[in-house]
Parts: structure tokens; C-alpha cells; sequence
């Protein structure tokens, strides 16, 4: 709430929700959502939880080696509905690619 005092124009979320419950979580992200919406400021989400970045986002960047490795524009209309084909379909791309990090990086450690 301090952080909204000010009506800022960009804020800046590192793992906001991380340590909450499953139900805490889903109801915290519907309200940053819908402060987001209502006041109009930019929100950078630091996340793990892909699900959670799909659902929240317009936008969805991947960082690899300090790199931007995927940039992904969630083109779903709000209110998003949890479970939808295109959520899932949104969070399998990010999810691959993910993967084929992990898969490269166990490769390069049984070689070295």
C-alpha cells in the first residue's frame, strides 16, 4: 500500500507472492491486476511461477545469461479465465523453452 501513495508511474514487484498460500496467492494477483488496471501504472513482475506470469501479464520475458531469450506478448483479454486452451497453450511455449535451457545446461555439465 506505501507504494501506491505516491501514484508512481512503475512498479517494481520481486517476488511478490511467492511465499503465500495457493488461494492467497490467486486472490493477491486478481488485486494487483485490478490495481494495475484502475490506476494505470506499468508493473515489472519478477516471477518463477509461470502460470502466474501468463495470467498476470501483457508480456512475458524470459531472461537467459542476462539476455532477454524470450520476449512473448499474452494476447488474452481480461478478466483472464484460469484453465483456458490459450492460457495453457501460452504457458506449454514458455515452459519449452525453459526446458531446453535446463536441457542444454545438464548437457554442457556431463561433458565438462
Amino acid at each position: 500500500a506505501r507504494a501506491l501513495i505516491h501514484r508512481p508511474g512503475l512498479l517494481l514487484l520481486d517476488e511478490p507472492l511467492g511465499a503465500l498460500d495457493a488461494l492467497t496467492r490467486l486472490e493477491m494477483q486478481d488485486l494487483i491486476v485490478s490495481l494495475w488496471q484502475e490506476h494505470g501504472f506499468t508493473v515489472l513482475l519478477v516471477t518463477h511461477d509461470v502460470s502466474e506470469a501468463v495470467a498476470m501479464a501483457d508480456r512475458v520475458l524470459l531472461i537467459e545469461e542476462g539476455k532477454i531469450g524470450l520476449d512473448l506478448t499474452v494476447d488474452i483479454p481480461r478478466p483472464r479465465r484460469l484453465g483456458s486452451v490459450r492460457l495453457a497453450e501460452l504457458e506449454a511455449e514458455v515452459l519449452q523453452r525453459v526446458m531446453q535451457r535446463g536441457e542444454s545446461e545438464t548437457r554442457l555439465r556431463k561433458q565438462g
